[in-house]
């Protein structure tokens, strides 16, 4: 038997069965960090920018809600979840680069990790379809998780 905890004694796929685990309150936190150029940035104003789409960084926050909420639709192994809250907010970080950042909160048998994770890519690909009209040499640089909090353990990685 295999250590993955999502192959049976078989070898074959299963779905972890959660009904043991204890229910406790759990967060995830996932950065993406993104090259949106000069070009791109220089077209914000206020940290917004207004397209034929519409609001950039605000539909894209809504999106990104969306992609947590549809996690399980995606990924095959993910459970279908009640998430308590998300939020997900989007940061300039210089004049070419924006940073996103994904919360998930639940109250569960399982963790987050893989909503913050989706949240985070989710609101990133919403802000390239966006704004490919006006550059398509943005680049989803990295997606990490940077803190899992509740279940069996506690998880903080570096935010740099």
């Amino acid at each position: 038997m295999s250590g993955f905890s999502h192959l049976n004694e078989k070898n074959n796929p299963k779905m972890v069965n959660v009904s043991d685990k204890k229910i406790t309150k759990r967060t995830a936190i996932a950065k993406a960090t993104m090259f949106l150029g000069k070009e791109v940035i220089a077209n914000f104003t206020n940290d917004e920018l207004v397209t034929k789409k519409g609001p950039v960084f605000q539909t894209a926050i809504i999106a990104g809600i969306q992609g947590v909420k549809k996690t399980s639709d995606l990924i095959p192994m993910c459970h279908p979840l009640l998430i308590n809250g998300v939020d997900v907010y989007i940061e300039i970080v210089d004049s070419e680069n924006i940073e996103v950042f994904c919360k998930v909160t639940i109250t569960g048998k399982t963790g987050v990790e893989m909503e913050a994770l989706t949240g985070a890519n989710i609101t990133c690909l919403t802000i390239y379809d966006m704004c490919k009209s006006i550059s398509q040499k943005m680049v989803i640089k990295e997606v990490k998780l940077l803190e899992k909090t509740g279940g069996k353990s506690d998880i903080k990685n570096e935010k740099a």
